[in-house]
């Protein structure tokens, strides 16, 4: 578990906030060589880090030792060489906007972001996309008041030029970041590592429903384990622990591969990792990967809103009826079922003004889709998902906005025909060591593959129906294995 360090050039500078045992100078630090041996969050604020400054080193030194540190070596060097960052599309629509209705009339005017945080209402989600891509205690951000572009400059504010408000600013700011730092839990218990599971309370398809995000939590604690619900909007607090479990819906362009980057970068244990994420959430990617490994996956071909998509072409190539799928669609969404060159048509422009790459894929009617759960590599689970009722897909999407979902039958491995298992391995070799779950068919003993999801659902009474609490304690032993694994490097 990670205690909290603040790094300080005096600890005078630390006069104005609460006492705390968390302070240490610079020198102290830098010669402190018993640090190496013990896990810390290091928050740096000295005023010099430049280049082969002590400051600069402190950073430099706490990732040689292992520790979390804001800012890193990387971040400096990108403050140094004035990198700026564009912000969304959406967010620099977002803040011109609010631009316009508070009446900003300076030509360049500043925000200060402490720990990822505002004070000013309205520009909270500015300040932590800001944050996400310079991960800094105290950043001052120069606008301007253009429509577009509005970043000017970027830079790392030390304490001393704080004032009596901005030193109140950055103390909440603190205390929300790490409250270790300030309060100590009246019965602590030393857990052995922090484990994050990141999760959208709102989402409606969520990979993990409650019931099983708390199994995992009440089983960590057994484990010696401290694990944490996180939302996105708490992803500011990444540093304080040793892993992240993504339990929310990936795709690339979302906070969840950003995330899973972050945790990569900052040398933790993520499942599942970026590169995961990037080869199972895209349908393009993944089919290029498997027809590569000559892995047998219904009959297919990319369709590119550039080209003319000849239907008649189409379907004396893979029959009809076919099925269209925008290549980062999830839970049946994003995929339509065509028997007509109307159906074709209209499906076209629909998906084209989502994605400029289709895939099309030949119709392969079944009662159900096995799905077999995969860790490292070994089977872990499998459940035959029948389709919803009336339905040719186990999601049903209806127009009223309600969904509705097939029957489930959880199966134990040694019941599933082996080469459905060995099917799924195959697959899954090519793609990681993670934790995944394979979608295929059986047909006249031929295994087809349908995709493979990198976030696989784990729902109580669902997935671990056979298993039970095992099932959970699998996934967690792996996360503790690797996390000793790095401990021992």
């Amino acid at each position: 578990m990670h205690s909290s360090l603040i790094i300080l050039d005096s600890l005078d500078q630390w006069s104005p906030y609460y006492e705390t045992s968390s302070t240490i100078t610079v020198k102290d630090y830098l010669q402190n060589q018993l640090l190496s041996s013990q896990s810390h969050l290091v928050i740096n604020l000295s005023n010099d880090l430049s280049y082969n400054s002590e400051g600069y080193y402190c950073s430099l030194l706490a990732q040689a030792r292992g520790h979390k540190i804001m800012p890193s070596v990387e971040t400096i060097n990108k403050l140094r060489s004035e990198a700026l960052i564009r912000l969304e599309k959406s967010l620099q629509k977002s803040l011109y906007q609010w631009i316009k209705k508070t009446d900003i009339t300076e030509d360049l005017w500043t925000l200060d972001i402490y720990f990822g945080m505002t004070k000013v209402k309205g520009l909270e989600k500015i300040a932590r996309y800001i944050f996400d891509q310079f991960h800094c205690p105290i950043l001052r951000v120069t606008l301007n008041n253009n429509e577009k572009n509005q970043i000017e400059k970027i830079q790392v504010v030390s304490l001393s030029e704080l004032d009596d408000k901005q030193q109140d600013a950055f103390a909440e700011a603190l205390d929300e970041f790490s409250k270790k730092v300030w309060r100590e839990p009246r019965s602590k218990k030393a857990f052995r590592y922090d484990l994050a599971i990141l999760y959208d309370p709102e989402e409606k398809l969520p990979p993990s429903d409650k019931r099983a995000l708390s199994r995992f939590i009440e089983l960590a604690r057994k484990m010696n384990v401290n694990a944490e619900l996180i939302t996105s909007e708490e992803s500011y607090r990444l540093l304080e622990f040793d892993a992240l479990f993504i339990r929310q819906t990936t795709a690339l362009n979302h906070i969840t591969y950003q995330l899973a980057q972050k945790a990569e970068l900052a040398d933790m244990v993520v499942i599942d990792d970026p590169v995961s994420i990037i080869r199972c959430t895209n349908k393009v990617y993944l089919k290029e990967l498997l027809d590569k490994e000559n892995i047998l996956t219904p009959r297919s071909k990319l369709l590119f809103n550039s080209n003319q998509n000849n239907y008649d072409e189409i379907i004396n190539e893979l029959g009809s009826p076919l099925v269209i799928k925008i290549p980062d669609g999830s839970f049946s969404q994003g995929v339509i079922k065509i028997r007509n060159k109307q159906e074709f048509d209209s499906a076209l422009e629909s998906l084209f003004q989502e994605s400029a790459i289709l895939l099309l894929q030949e119709y392969i009617p079944t009662d159900y889709d096995w799905r077999i759960g995969i860790l490292n590599k070994e089977p872990l689970y499998a459940c035959k998902y029948f389709m919803a009722k009336g339905h040719w897909q186990i999601y049903n999407h209806k127009s009223n906005g309600k969904s509705s979902s097939g029957d489930y039958e959880t199966i134990p491995i040694y019941n599933v025909p082996k080469s459905v298992i060995k099917t799924a391995q195959k697959v899954t070799s090519v793609i990681g060591k993670g934790l995944y779950g394979v979608d295929l068919k059986l047909i006249d003993d031929k295994c087809y593959v349908i995709e493979v999801n990198d976030n696989p659902n784990i729902d109580y009474g669902v997935e671990d129906s056979i298993l039970g609490d095992e099932l959970y304690n699998r996934i967690l032993r792996e996360f503790v294995f690797r996390l000793e694994q790095k401990h021992h490097q």
